[in-house]
């Protein structure tokens, strides 16, 4: 997921990768949490991802 958002984004975003415990996946965007795998039971889809990046790419766009 790190390396997909990197490549809408790159050199305008910050990627952190934090290890977590019992199979935490969440993602923010500008301290919003975006997805998050313990609300929703799953990792993100293929559609998620799309829209993940869409999301960035607004951020990004606005600055």
């Amino acid at each position: 997921m790190g390396s997909e958002l990197y490549a809408v984004g790159k050199s305008n975003v910050a990627i952190t990768l934090t290890p977590g415990q019992a199979g935490v996946f969440t993602v923010s965007l500008n301290g919003e949490i975006e997805f998050d795998k313990g609300k929703l039971g799953r990792y993100p889809s293929l559609p998620d991802a799309k829209e993940l990046q869409a999301k960035l790419v607004n951020l990004i766009e606005a600055d």
